[in-house]
C-alpha cells in the first residue's frame, strides 16, 4: 500500500503558473490518492484554480507569497532576491521535513542554484546532476547529466553513475541497474580523457550497486541498451533537445504524409489505433520531469511549457522517488562505494580535497 507523501509545489513556476500546476496536481492525485500538497504562490490565483478541483483542494494547503522568480532571471539574481519566493519556499519545506519532495516548472538555472544552497549537496557529491527519463524501444531509461554542469571530470562521471543507478532502483524497481558511459564509440581507446578515466575507475571496483556495461553510443540510448546512460551536461542537454526535436519532426512528417491524398487519409483512418499508440509512446509529456540528484532532498524540475498532463508526470516522479526512499538508498550507495574505493586504493581516502571520487586510470 502506498504511503502518504506531501509534495511542495511552486504554483507560480513555468509559462502558465497555477492554471497548469493545479490541474496537473489534480491528475496526479487521481493516480496517487495518498498525496498531500503544499502550494506556494499568489493565493488568489491558486484558490481560483483550486475551486475547479474540490478533491485536490481538500488535500492541499496554500502558502501565500507575492515573490516569483521570473523565467529569464539569472541564477545569481535568483539567489540574491529569491528567498521567500514560490520557488524557494518548497525547497525549504523539503529541508525542514515538512514536505517529502518539491516540484517546480520554473527557471532551471535558478532552481538548481537555490536547491544547491537550500538542500546542499550530499556528502561525497561534488556536483549534483539533472537526470531525465528517456523513452526506449523496451520501456524507459535514465540519462544524466542533461544540463546541470558543463563538462565533468572522471570522478564526477563516476558519481553520476551511482546517482543514476539509485534512481533506477527507485523508479524502475531494478535491484542492480545496468549503466553505460555515453561515448563516440564503444572501443576503449575512444573518447576524451575524462570519459576514459571514468571507464577505468568504474571497471576497477569489483563490487558496485550497479552493472557497469562500458561505453554506449548515442543510437543505443533509444534502443534501451542500458538502464542508465551517464554523460556530462553539455552533451547530455544537446542529446535531449535533439531527441525532442526529432520526435516533433517525425510527428510532422507523419501528419503531412497521412493527409497528402484521399487514399492516405483513408489509410490513416484505418490505422488510427496504431497511430494513437505511437503518439502515446512519443509523447514527451509522459516522461516529463528532470530530477536534481545528489542533493539532501528530492527536487523535480518540470518543463516550463508543459500542460497539466506533463506536470502530473513530474509530480508522479517526485512521489515515486519519495515513496521509494531514494535519498537513503543513494546515501548508502555512496558510503559503500567510498569504502570499496578506499580498500582498492590500499587504505587511502579515495577522495580529493573537494570530496570527489579519485580516478585510477
Amino acid at each position: 500500500m502506498a504511503s502518504p507523501k506531501t509534495i511542495a509545489l511552486d504554483a507560480m513556476g513555468g509559462d502558465h503558473g497555477p492554471e497548469v500546476v493545479i490541474p496537473g496536481a489534480a491528475l496526479s492525485l487521481e493516480r496517487q490518492p495518498a498525496l498531500n500538497f503544499i502550494m506556494y504562490g499568489q493565493q488568489a490565483r491558486i484558490d481560483a484554480a483550486l475551486a475547479q478541483h474540490p478533491a485536490l483542494r481538500a488535500k492541499s494547503r496554500v502558502v501565500h507569497t507575492d515573490l516569483v522568480i521570473a523565467m529569464e532571471e539569472k541564477p545569481s539574481q535568483a539567489l540574491r532576491r529569491g528567498k521567500g519566493s514560490s520557488m524557494w519556499l518548497p525547497l525549504e519545506a523539503v529541508k525542514s521535513g515538512e514536505a517529502d519532495a518539491a516540484v517546480s516548472a520554473g527557471n532551471t538555472g535558478a532552481l538548481m542554484a537555490i536547491a544547491k544552497l537550500v538542500l546542499r549537496p550530499m556528502a561525497g557529491i561534488e556536483r549534483p546532476a539533472i537526470a531525465a527519463l528517456w523513452p526506449t524501444i523496451n520501456s524507459e531509461c535514465i540519462v544524466l547529466d542533461v544540463g546541470a554542469n558543463i563538462g565533468a571530470t572522471a570522478s564526477q562521471l563516476a558519481d553520476f553513475s551511482l546517482m543514476g543507478a539509485a534512481m533506477a532502483r527507485a523508479v524502475f524497481h531494478i535491484e542492480k541497474p545496468s549503466v553505460g558511459l555515453l561515448n563516440v564509440g564503444t572501443e576503449e581507446m575512444k573518447g576524451n580523457e575524462d570519459v576514459k578515466a571514468a571507464h577505468a575507475l568504474l571497471k576497477s571496483i569489483d563490487v558496485l550497486p550497479l552493472e557497469y556495461k562500458g561505453f554506449v553510443e548515442g543510437d543505443q540510448i533509444g534502443q534501451g541498451a542500458v538502464d542508465v546512460v551517464v554523460v556530462e551536461g553539455f552533451a547530455g542537454n544537446i542529446a535531449l533537445k535533439t531527441a525532442e526535436g526529432t520526435a516533433k519532426q517525425i510527428s510532422s512528417y507523419l501528419r503531412a504524409a497521412m493527409t497528402s491524398s484521399f487514399m492516405s487519409k483513408v489509410g490513416a483512418l484505418l490505422a488510427q489505433g496504431g497511430f494513437r499508440v505511437l503518439k502515446e509512446k512519443m509523447d514527451p509529456r509522459r516522461v516529463n520531469g528532470g530530477t536534481f540528484l545528489g542533493l539532501n532532498g528530492i527536487a523535480v524540475k518540470s518543463h516550463g511549457g508543459t500542460d497539466a498532463f506533463g506536470f502530473a508526470s513530474a509530480v508522479d516522479l517526485a512521489y515515486e522517488m519519495a515513496d521509494s526512499g531514494l535519498i537513503a538508498r543513494l546515501t548508502a550507495d555512496i558510503d559503500g562505494f567510498h569504502h570499496r574505493l578506499s580498500a582498492n586504493a590500499g587504505g587511502g581516502t579515495g577522495r580529493d580535497a573537494t570530496g570527489s571520487l579519485l580516478g585510477k586510470a
